[in-house]
């Protein structure tokens, strides 16, 4: 870990210094948060005091007949004030990614410490051909985002020993995996706790805007979105990894030893009984296919509490359908996620050994909510943020003339969409917390975009594309140092300015083909998710 420290703090020059040592002198973003909650009040104050206002997009005022005039209001106001100290359990407890991450991170916990993510990682990409091993590498590191860490710790190293036991270089494996796992962060075949998160505070930026009062986060908004990213990334990772990284590397002459130490909380799959992974790995299997079969069973079982058959009854509009049917299980898809991370790492502990009792289960929970700390103290202050956004109306009419002055240049919707992207991108170079970037960015946003016409989950897959392509570049991704070690292991003399340089090709690849397919996807109109349009009329409208 020494290592680690001085290869993070060595200066460097250019650009990437410059990055780096600007990152660097950014505040916590809890602080973050709490200097901006200071700023808002000014603003706020300043607002109020000099008439700021918009006009409502669909609210009539009743008196006058028009449309309603929305005011800016002080947060130094004594009903502000009251709110303020009154609701602040309120405020923080309601913030609605709080209870997402949290239920779905209870069964991801049990899924990470019980070894389950890390062997069946380490299973997928052992088994791949040699012919087939980068695009096996990029697959499962892409898939991998949903283990959090075990992506990082096990599976990176491990992707560095296989290429240099196939006669490849190492550090060319090491940049596969790295640009699968953190590049291709929002890419992967399924919905998970990244998406419980990021929908959450989406949801709390149009409950905070008063947009749309019946819109609600589902977090299969974006599955269709990020199974295609998964399908674009992974010819793009592997062309950069054979085409262009490897031979910039060479041939590799060194052999296949390296130290392949894990530096991480989950279990080393290398250290464990192959028989006994392999049994783990069986029984996890069953416990997957008896979650799917619970919920096919409460979606196509008579009286299913899962789909609401009443929802359409009576209507003479055409505009009722399936999904309007099926919003229950869009909901319940949290829950499924936990159970289904629960059962299928309970029954790979038990089988292989890393869980003897129940009092090893309910202790792996409980370690994965002690992980939650940081983040709890981050919710606290992003909710307060968003909601004081809310109570001051700076944020909707902020999101009102943002709108008016983007319809006034002409731009077309699809290039809007493309240039949030870019601005996504830049700002994870600085500040790299998925989270806290969009707690920051959604309030005003998610509104603005929705006026006009993308919808909640077109905002929210624009910024997850700008999110991860750069978070392969940036010193301040936690986990940079770390890499650098596991590159350093193979070559001595690699040093930070290499790895960022190993990685540019990915990062610029996959920002510019990301950024193409949210363009074109909202050009063809294809939906993002289930009951999950990329367009967006707000309600009364027309």
């Amino acid at each position: 870990m020494d290592r680690m420290t001085q290869a993070s703090a060595s200066p460097q020059g250019g650009i990437l210094g410059w990055i780096e040592r600007s990152g660097n002198k950014l505040p916590d973003p809890v602080f973050i948060f709490f200097y901006l909650i200071i700023a808002l009040v000014i603003i706020s104050v300043i607002s109020s005091l000099t008439g700021v206002s918009a006009l409502h997009p669909t609210e009539i005022d009743e008196a006058s007949g028009g449309a309603l005039r929305i005011e800016a209001v002080s947060l130094l106001s004594p009903d502000n004030i009251q709110r303020l100290w009154v609701e602040m359990p309120k405020t923080f407890t309601h913030f609605h990614p709080l209870g997402y991450v949290l239920v779905v991170m209870l069964g991801a916990g049990v899924a990470e410490r019980s070894g389950f993510f890390a062997a069946g990682m380490a299973k997928a990409v052992k088994a791949a051909p040699t012919a087939l091993l980068t695009p096996v590498v990029a697959l499962v590191a892409m898939l991998g985002n949903h283990a959090a860490d075990a992506g990082y710790v096990v599976l990176i190293p491990l992707a560095g020993i296989l290429f240099a036991a196939a006669g490849r270089h190492p550090l060319a494996g090491i940049a596969a995996a790295f640009a699968g796992v953190s590049g291709g962060f929002s890419a992967n075949i399924s919905p998970g706790q990244l998406d419980a998160l990021l929908f959450g505070i989406t949801e709390e930026a149009v409950a905070a805007s008063a947009l749309d009062a019946t819109w609600t986060a589902n977090i299969a908004g974006n599955w269709y979105f990020i199974s295609a990213m998964t399908a674009l990334y992974l010819p793009i990772i592997w062309y950069v990894t054979d085409k262009v990284i490897e031979p910039r590397l060479g041939a590799w002459t060194g052999g296949a030893s390296a130290t392949a130490g894990n530096d991480g909380t989950s279990p080393d799959p290398s250290t464990q009984d192959g028989a006994l992974a392999s049994k783990g790995l069986r029984h996890a299997g069953v416990a997957a296919l008896f979650v799917v079969a619970l919920w096919l069973a409460m979606v196509f079982a008579p009286g299913t509490p899962l789909v609401n058959e009443a929802a359409c009854a009576g209507d003479t509009t055409g505009n009722c359908s399936i999904h309007t049917e099926l919003r229950p299980l869009y909901s319940s898809l949290v829950a499924a996620f936990f159970l289904l991370f629960l059962l299928t790492g309970w029954a790979y502990g038990r089988a292989s050994g890393a869980i003897k009792t129940h009092r090893d289960l309910v202790d792996m929970m409980a370690e994965s909510m002690k992980d939650m700390g940081y983040y709890l103290v981050l919710a606290f202050a992003a909710a307060h943020f968003v909601a004081m956004f809310g109570w001051s109306n700076l944020g909707l009419i902020t999101a009102v003339h943002g709108a008016a002055g983007i319809q006034s240049t002409g731009l077309p919707l699809p290039l809007v969409l493309g240039l949030m992207v870019i601005f996504a991108g830049v700002l994870n170079l600085f500040v790299g917390s998925a989270s806290a970037k969009w707690a920051l960015l959604a309030p005003i946003l998610v509104p603005m975009l929705m006026l006009l016409g993308i919808s909640p989950e077109g905002a929210t897959a624009a910024y997850r594309v700008g999110d991860s392509a750069t978070n392969i570049i940036t010193p301040l991704m936690v986990y940079f140092p770390l890499i650098l070690v596991f590159a350093q292991r193979w070559q001595k003399d690699f040093g930070l300015g290499s790895l960022t340089a190993m990685m540019v090709p990915y990062s610029i690849w996959l920002l510019i083909s990301g950024t193409l397919l949210i363009v074109v996807w909202f050009y063809l109109g294809i939906p993002l998710g289930p009951d999950a349009p990329v367009a967006y009329s707000l309600p009364g409208s027309g």
